[in-house]
């Protein structure tokens, strides 16, 4: 069985979208659902670990509240998949190979998105497990047995962003497998094409998101020379600062060429 845990913010979207979907799952689950419309927890590593450490069952998933699954057996169906795994560190929907000259051709997912739902045109849809270097975080899952020794790193990731992916590159210090299933879901949000609270010169992500990715390529900066994720990739061995710039360079310089 599957513990499935969420914190929200927002009750109506989590009636309408994962519990909704949960009720019509074929086989029986745990949810623990984390009320933060209070904003008691300043983190999403802080709330999920919170959660994570009620979670009773074998394997623990870590969803976001605008999530729904398409099949009514993909709880069951998901659940056989993980196990003809054998062991692994953590598992999700959407994630990031070592492989591929681009971000798109690296990117992992058998999702939809957005409203009205359409496939993500983004990345390589698979049709088995695929071994990645990081997952997204809008569902994944953990072995409990892990996750009773592993927690999400409320230290670095201090904030909403990058606590899978920090936790991905943990695992897989440790000798654990990540992986990408081919499992689909709907997912409301589209990511980055909300900007909200941008600012012009820390390029198409929130402030909070890069002041987190600083603290995790330095965390991880022994282990790789490049993290991947599904907002890009980012190299260890220079300040975040510069690659934002690079990014934004780039991004004017293709806007010039298009207005020409």
């Amino acid at each position: 069985m599957i513990s499935v845990v969420c914190v929200y913010n927002n009750e109506k979207i989590f009636n309408s979208y994962l519990l909704k979907s949960l009720k019509n799952q074929s086989v029986e689950f745990e949810l623990i659902g984390i009320d933060n419309t209070s904003n008691e927890f300043k983190s999403a590593a802080a709330a999920l670990n919170y959660g994570g450490r009620k979670a009773k069952n074998k394997y623990i998933m870590f969803a976001h509240q605008d999530v729904s699954f398409l099949p009514n057996s993909w709880l069951e169906d998901t659940e056989k998949l993980l196990d003809s795994i054998g062991s692994f560190g953590i598992a999700g929907v959407v994630g990031m190979s070592e492989i591929g000259g681009s971000n798109p051709k690296r990117g992992r997912n058998v999702i939809k998105h957005g409203e009205p739902p359409e496939i993500w045109s983004w990345g390589n849809k698979i049709q088995k497990p695929e071994s990645a270097q990081t997952l997204d975080e809008c569902l994944v899952i953990v072995p409990k047995s892990n996750f009773d020794i592993l927690k999400f790193d409320e230290k670095t990731c201090d904030g909403w962003h990058l606590y899978a992916v920090d936790y991905c590159l943990s695992v897989k210090e440790r000798g654990f497998g990540v992986y990408v299933l081919p499992t689909e879901i709907y997912h409301l949000s589209k990511g980055t094409s909300n900007k909200k609270n941008f600012k012009f010169m820390n390029g198409p992500l929130p402030d909070d998101y890069y002041v987190i990715l600083e603290k995790v390529l330095k965390k991880h900066a022994d282990t790789y020379k490049v993290i991947y994720t599904t907002c890009g990739e980012w190299n260890t061995a220079y300040p975040v600062i510069l690659q934002r710039c690079s990014i934004l360079t780039k991004a004017f310089t293709h806007l010039c060429n298009v207005l020409k």
